[in-house]
């Protein structure tokens, strides 16, 4: 809408106001006419006909939506307080969207200015959107709207299926219906779409759900053999038009300890005008009774031409459960050139590459002189030989598949749409820093950035960056390339590992090209380095962390996974998790490392009270504020060691420290993959996902990932630490709010919110969070500094409890 790309003929109204309050004044952000939409009469709460319609010309994937009042310059105050969305997808049926609790209203505006952010949850699927704003009491409603998400390529408009069912498990009821069908629902669902187009796989465990206050089975759709005599289950998908199909991909739960199982065998119709094609396709995966987790099948559709698709999925236990179903097709070959057409085209094309190679010769021949003096330029000014943005297509931190553009100087000022702009114009984040004057370079900054680059410094912030994607989904460390060629010169000298001496206890997370397990392994002592203190009784079993690689994982996702064993075979401290074996000898690839037997930092804080009265009459287990500092220390010393090596975490939190003996802390990396941290990352559009509670404003707005950035993460976990994990960081404020207040830590303007100090930190303590929080990266405290600070005051509590 604020981009323009909408035009003004898609965008109507039930009624305006006046000629200066139409239906092509509602965009976001925008001052045009009056300023904004307003429908001819007052609203009143029994009248929510009032809508304001936009045509997107064809089916999209709607994630986020966005409203704003009427300001007019300060003339103009209204805006609707509350509001709801209906869609459709052919202009007749018109559905009301239902969030995943079955409410319809969505909390707007509270004042005409402030731009209000609302994620779909479910997202819609749609071609024509309307806002209908509701009152509770009379008033002028206005409204200024924004729709976020991206054309919808699978093209499927409906599928009719059997109801879901009931089962019962352990005494307890589990529903897995499909609650957001928005077709009829009678004996069947019929002219919809569900949860099986949501874009959310479900969890291993299907009695859980990633969604909060929901009954359980709620992520999957599912039935019984018993209701179904002919052993399968029929589902009819119908698309937009005729493709050309290529896969079928099919998210199914297979815990098999509870009689579920993926599908044994599906058969496929296709249907490409009136009639179903006689000759179907058949396939069948290959059955797994060894790993319970849930898993894409994917069914090869062999290019058949169809408009609609009826599928039968045929039982191998007593429950079958699907959460996810997409399709992908091919380009339709729709028309034959003939012989003479193809060579004047290829004579065309020979003419062409030829010329192009000719300006490309030139191109190069008059730059190739100013090439060495262009190299040193580049540097100081493209900060895209920074970490990436998060967000940002090939160089993501944490995912690899969502690129970023930046709006131009006229359009949106939000915070939200500056950080995280959607649009086809991807754009480096150097762009917004020169396209925002705030953000500019001082001349000490640049004075600075030009004497490391002459000494040749290998600072992160300043070198080039290995692109390394973690089993995970994220990177173990940010690695300079200066430092990744020296190790590469190197061998691994890191043993093999029996795979039959593994034994797997649970799924600790998973990513796009691995899962991260938890195992007990047998006679790891023999595998140890001579450095390397194991604290184990002979022939015990110890608890270690098995990073696997998927074994359809891509050829560079393989050899990412080699860099990072590489990487981590180098790291030795006692406070970083190490690298113990590797099972290389045949697929799936495997990289054992440590695990401490208390878990995660988090969850042991967050089972444990400060030491006093509520902790005694509670009987809470109970830690001391001297081996919280000592607990402190230890991650402020591992971190020095990172630094020193110029890696940086980019993920420091107390979800990614374990916790062993004696209150022992190592690092490690893989709190992101795990579904109990799912609500620590901020999701954007539904795929990238950033710890934006944890990160420096510069990461956020700049993309910027560097030493000092680390050290803003170690406040947070400080200040996590001082609370016992008890809550998240900024918990009164929400994603959204989160964002702006990192805009005002740029703008420096003294109306930042800061974490407020822990009722057991004492002021020396707070200071040092702060410290780590200064907008200026230069006047935060490098891990050196906050080790030693930390190491001081912990001689001195020693020093005070013997005395």
């Amino acid at each position: 809408m604020s981009r323009g790309q909408i035009l003004d003929e898609d965008i109507s109204a039930s009624s305006q106001w006046s000629d200066s309050t139409a239906a092509k004044y509602g965009r976001l952000d925008c001052e045009e006419g009056d300023g904004a939409w307003c429908p001819e009469i007052a609203g009143e709460p029994e009248n929510i006909n009032e809508f304001l319609q936009i045509d997107l010309r064809s089916l999209h994937f709607i994630t986020l939506v966005g409203t704003q009042g009427r300001h007019a310059g300060g003339i103009g105050n209204e805006f609707a307080q509350t509001y709801k969305i209906k869609y459709s997808r052919d202009g007749s049926r018109w559905i009301s969207w239902r969030n995943r609790q079955g409410k319809e209203v969505i909390e707007g505006n509270r004042n005409a200015y402030d731009i209000v952010l609302k994620d779909l949850e479910p997202p819609i699927i749609a071609r024509f959107v309307r806002f209908m704003p509701v009152i509770d009491h009379s008033m002028n409603v206005c409204m200024r709207v924004e729709l976020y998400g991206c054309e919808w390529l699978d093209g499927l408009v409906s599928y009719n299926s059997p109801l879901g069912q009931q089962m019962t498990l352990n005494g307890q009821y589990i529903y897995l219906n499909d609650s957001v069908y928005d077709g009829a629902m009678s004996y069947s669902m019929t002219e919809g779409l569900g949860q099986l187009t949501d874009g959310m796989c479900g969890l291993d465990d299907f009695t859980h759900s990633h969604v909060y206050n929901v009954w359980p089975g709620y992520d999957y759709v599912g039935w019984t053999n018993e209701s179904f005599p002919n052993g399968y289950v029929e589902i009819i998908f119908e698309f937009d038009r005729t493709r050309n199909f290529t896969t079928m991909k099919v998210h199914c739960n297979n815990m098999f300890s509870q009689r579920v199982k993926t599908f044994q065998k599906v058969v496929c119709y296709f249907r490409s005008e009136s009639d179903w094609e006689a000759t179907p396709i058949s396939f069948s995966p290959v059955m797994d009774d060894v790993n319970p987790s849930a898993r894409f099948v994917t069914v090869s559709l062999y290019n058949h031409m169809a408009s609609a698709i009826k599928c039968q999925y045929y039982f191998s236990d007593i429950w079958m459960m699907f959460s996810e179903i997409t399709f992908q097709s091919g380009d339709d070959p729709t028309h034959k050139v003939d012989d003479s057409n193809t060579r004047i085209l290829i004579g065309c094309l020979v003419a062409i590459i030829f010329i192009l190679v000719a300006i490309i010769v030139i191109i190069l021949w008059r730059q190739v002189w100013q090439k060495m003096l262009e190299k040193v330029s580049r540097r100081m000014l493209d900060d895209e030989l920074t970490a990436s943005l998060s967000i940002q297509s090939e160089t993501f931190t944490y995912n690899n598949n969502s690129p970023s553009s930046v709006p131009s100087e006229q359009e949106s000022s939000s915070t939200y749409e500056r950080i995280f702009p959607l649009g086809p114009d991807y754009q480096e984040p150097s762009c917004l820093v020169r396209k925002l004057p705030e953000f500019s370079q001082t001349s000490e900054d640049t004075g600075e950035l030009q004497k490391r680059v002459q000494e040749g410094v290998p600072h992160y912030a300043e070198a080039d960056i290995v692109n390394l994607q973690g089993v995970t989904g994220g990177n173990t460390y940010a690695v300079p390339a200066l430092t990744m060629d020296l190790l590469s010169g190197k061998d691994v000298a890191v043993e093999e590992f029996p795979r039959k001496l593994l034994t797997f206890k649970e799924k600790l997370g998973e990513g796009q090209f691995g899962e991260v397990h938890l195992c007990e392994a047998e006679g790891m002592q023999d595998f140890m380095d001579e450095d390397f203190s194991f604290d184990v009784i002979e022939n015990q079993t110890v608890l270690v962390a098995v990073k696997m690689l998927r074994t359809d994982a891509n050829k560079n996702a393989r050899n990412d996974f080699l860099k990072e064993i590489k990487i981590m075979s180098r790291l030795k401290d006692p406070n970083i998790i190490r690298l113990l074996a590797v099972c290389m000898s045949s697929d799936p690839l495997c990289m054992i490392t440590e695990y401490m037997e208390n878990g995660d930092l988090n969850q042991f804080l967050s089972r444990h009270e400060p030491e006093g009265m509520i902790a005694l009459l509670s009987n809470a287990p109970t830690v001391s504020y001297s081996n919280l500092h000592h607990m402190a220390t230890q991650i402020a010393s591992g971190m020095k060691y990172l630094s020193s090596l110029n890696f940086v975490h980019r993920d420091l939190a107390t979800r990614n420290c374990l916790v062993g003996k004696n209150y022992t802390i190592k690092i490690a990396d893989f709190g992101m993959s795990r579904n109990l941290y799912s609500g620590d990352y901020y999701r954007i559009q539904g795929r990238a996902v950033l710890p934006i509670r944890w990160m420096s404003w510069e990461s956020i707005l700049l993309g910027k990932f560097t030493t000092s950035s680390d050290v803003w993460a170690f406040g947070v976990t400080l200040w996590e630490m001082l609370t016992f994990c008890k809550e998240q960081p900024y918990s009164q404020l929400s994603d959204e709010q989160v964002i702006e207040n990192t805009g005002e830590f740029f703008r420096d303007q003294r109306r930042q919110i800061y974490l407020p100090q822990p009722p057991m930190c004492p002021d020396p303590v707070y200071k040092l969070m702060l410290s780590c929080w200064h907008r200026n990266t230069k006047e935060r405290p490098s891990f050196q500094e906050i080790h030693h600070t930390l190491l001081d005051s912990l001689s001195g509590l020693q020093e005070n409890a013997e005395s």
